[in-house]
């Protein structure tokens, strides 16, 4: 995931030029209890859950479960903080982007521990985590930090003698539940632009991944930040992330995550508050290659789509058109690239390819590997796990690849590439929108014209052109159709997290302008 154009496997271009960053060493956890009001609490009911190393299967440490009881005391927190008078309701505008950009500071100054710690929670290689995870959510608080005092109405002309303006205001206290695949990146997602916007945010981090977000909230305290402004509770879906959805004190709530879920939270947001809702979900993306696109740059950029952090991206390249004059070679060169990935010890500069999250999702992905095999689909490498590593499967790849397999149409979310073949660009475009998703697509061809012309026509919220997962701060990130609602990043994501007030003036001889 390309954050801002950092390099994408992870790596810059010429490593043997630089001093590459080492892992350190963690030898224990400081904070792994909830963080309500700008202080450590353990959770109501007393129970812990255990977190583990994927890479390893070792347990790195048991943490604090948050259930209902545990959200409504950080929606209290998040209410009493924006309250008016509050010192975070009444602190200047310039004052809240001081602190976030001293947060992101803080990012910078503990960058190694958060890589090493989301790598040790997450399994994805360390210099992914240092050089896209960290870089990006770095770049994200600066940029909503800048954006902090740009945030304004307009006046406008109306009939009769009125004045008449309006202004944009917090939306309140904002639920934020977040995924595993990118746990700080999306932490900062969710809470950059809400407190840029001047709201309160009570946020669950994924219950497989929730070091890095606790990390994060000793240095919101440190920042400066008011008690309050963020609450963070780890905990389970149906306990917790159901207690934010259903919220009566919460006035929004923004979810990544699967669309089955992302429906769950829809509804209770429906059934309780009518709270607004944004929501990122799954995705089964078209990547299109014509026959004149640089091929190799095509089967590089189609590898980082489907293999990066292990395929586990909602954004993830799972169907790959290649144009049939091509398709043979573009076969080939993959299987050859897929082959050269370094599989093992996330800690190893080496290493490009980690862990599986789980045993649920690696044998969720086994098993549909073994359906692309019933059904006839071609393997040409990979399709097992790595022997004696756990989580570990090796990349890979399917040739032969019909729409109507399961290959063709699930969210695989693993290191499984799916190799389509195309004759025309008309059918091309009509096979690559046969999906009730619309997160993001991609287009490789040297026509200018073509590119213009077949991403207009891609139902999609992202399409990319000779690159692939190259996500930046500065511009909005979301899905058509299934794949969500709303909008993430740039100043289209500034509209999720404000009210528009509309103030309309009588004049008369007296009040005049």
């Amino acid at each position: 995931m390309a954050q801002n154009g950092t390099t994408e496997n992870g790596v810059p271009p010429n490593p043997a030029a630089l001093h590459l960053p080492q892992p350190c060493r963690v030898s224990e956890i400081k904070h792994t209890k909830l963080f309500i009001n700008n202080e450590w609490q353990s959770s109501v009911n007393g129970k812990t859950f255990p977190t583990f190393n994927p890479a390893t299967g070792e347990k790195i440490c048991d943490v604090e479960e948050a259930d209902k009881a545990d959200v409504d005391k950080a929606v209290e927190a998040a209410k009493a903080a924006i309250n008016r008078g509050s010192p975070w309701r009444r602190m200047d505008v310039s004052s809240r982007g001081r602190l976030l950009h001293r947060l992101a500071e803080l990012l910078e100054r503990d960058r190694i521990v958060l890589a090493t710690m989301e790598s040790m929670d997450s399994g994805k290689p360390f210099l992914q985590s240092f050089f896209i995870d960290l870089d990006g959510s770095i770049k994200t608080l600066r940029y909503y930090a800048g954006w902090a005092d740009k945030i304004h109405g307009k006046t406008l002309p109306v009939d009769d003698n009125f004045m008449c303006f309006t202004k944009h205001e917090p939306v309140g206290v904002c639920g934020a539940i977040i995924p595993w695949n990118f746990p700080l990146l999306m932490f900062v997602w969710k809470i950059a632009p809400a407190l840029c916007c001047g709201n309160t945010v009570v946020i669950k981090p994924a219950e497989q991944t929730p070091l890095t977000a606790l990390h994060v909230g000793a240095l919101i305290k440190e920042a400066g930040f008011p008690p309050g402004v963020v609450n963070i509770v780890p905990g389970f879906g149906p306990t917790a992330g159901a207690a934010i959805a259903s919220h009566m004190g919460i006035d929004k709530v923004a979810f990544t995550g699967s669309t089955e879920v992302g429906q769950l939270i829809k509804e209770a947001a429906a059934k309780s508050n009518l709270k607004r809702v944004t929501l990122e979900l799954g995705g089964k993306n078209p990547c299109i290659v014509f026959a004149d696109s640089d091929l190799q740059l095509a089967v590089q950029e189609a590898q980082k789509g489907a293999f990066y952090n292990q395929g586990q991206c909602c954004t993830a390249a799972s169907r790959v058109f290649v144009e049939e004059s091509v398709y043979d070679e573009f076969v080939r060169l993959s299987v050859e690239s897929a082959k050269k990935i370094v599989a093992g010890d996330p800690m190893d500069p080496q290493t490009s390819h980690g862990p599986q999250i789980d045993q649920q999702q690696f044998e969720k992905i086994l098993e549909l590997v073994e359906s692309g095999k019933k059904e006839g689909a071609k393997l040409e490498c990979g399709g097992c796990s790595v022997q004696d590593k756990g989580l570990f499967i090796q990349p890979t790849i399917f040739s032969d690849v019909k729409d109507h397999m399961r290959l063709a149409k699930e969210e695989i979310f693993g290191p499984v590439q799916c190799i389509l073949k195309f004759k025309s660009q008309e059918e091309v475009i009509e096979r690559a929108n046969s999906t009730h998703y619309g997160l993001a697509a991609a287009v490789f061809t040297r026509s200018v014209e073509r590119a213009v012309s077949v991403s207009s026509a891609l139902e999609a919220g992202t399409v990319w052109v000779n690159c692939y997962n190259a996500l930046h701060a500065q511009a909005p990130f979301g899905g058509y159709k299934m794949s969500g609602n709303g909008r993430e990043l740039g100043e289209y994501a500034l509209a999720e997290y404000t009210e528009v007030k509309t103030v309309t003036i009588k004049l008369n001889e007296q009040l005049t302008v």
